[in-house]
């Protein structure tokens, strides 16, 4: 069958849809030993395809999975600035990526998956999958929950107002879980910042249908087949 070539390196493990692009676009896949062209359709049953001329891998059973990843790590597979990566704390014995990011100081739920047209439709903002956070704030406590909920502009586009909710509040500090469904880069920390509040600790503790639940920081785990299931329908898979 035919398709697309950067669908087939997602579908076999080989990198997300988007990274899968720009390894095309640097001129490291060949198909029949012809350097490919974006957008260039091939058949994995029947063309050779090669990665910086290695063989595309078979392709991979479909793995998902969920960490709760702890403050002081990065969404990345690598770091050029030697930091620790979430990577590391995941050995599943096959080639998974993070869906998505989480800061370096944010914790929370962090999916790992090698399905590339899962990854690309849950971090596409279109998407409109839930994403829930709790995010404890100092500042002007009592307009915080007015601000947080109002409309704003990021990145030159109006964000959905997002669902916000007070959890508790002691002293100079108050806990709110905030609902979105676009995920934009730094969309919470720049919520709050916009609303003149610092944050103390960020937490994303539910996405779609999956939650944290009892995970411990730094743990993770496979997601069950009713997860599995039920994440698929959300996306429209």
């Amino acid at each position: 069958m035919t398709e697309r070539l950067q669908k087939i390196l997602s579908a076999h493990g080989a990198a997300s849809r988007r990274a899968a692009e720009k390894l095309i676009a640097d001129g490291r896949v060949t198909v029949n030993g012809k350097v490919a062209a974006v957008g260039q359709s091939a058949d994995a049953a029947h063309d050779r395809i090669c990665i910086d001329g290695k063989p595309l891998p078979k392709r991979a059973e479909t793995v998902c999975l969920m960490l709760y990843k702890p403050r002081g790590y990065v969404t990345t597979l690598s770091d050029e600035r030697g930091r620790k990566t979430v990577s590391s704390l995941v050995d599943c014995g096959c080639r998974v990526y993070p869906v998505g990011r989480l800061d370096y100081q944010s914790e929370g739920l962090l999916l790992f998956t090698n399905d590339g047209a899962l990854a690309d439709r849950l971090m596409h903002p279109r998407g409109e999958i839930e994403k829930v956070y709790e995010v404890t704030v100092r500042g002007a406590l009592d307009t915080a929950q007015t601000l947080l909920s109002r409309p704003i502009v990021l990145d030159g586009r109006a964000i959905a107002p997002p669902l916000v909710k007070k959890l508790r509040e002691s002293g100079e500090k108050a806990t709110f879980e905030i609902t979105i469904h676009e995920g934009r880069n730094r969309q919470i920390r720049r919520m709050c910042e916009a609303a003149g509040l610092t944050v103390v600790r960020l937490c994303r503790v539910r996405e779609g249908c999956l939650s944290l639940g009892r995970l411990s920081v730094g743990a993770w785990r496979y997601l069950t087949e009713e997860e599995r299931s039920t994440l698929y329908r959300e996306v429209g898979l």
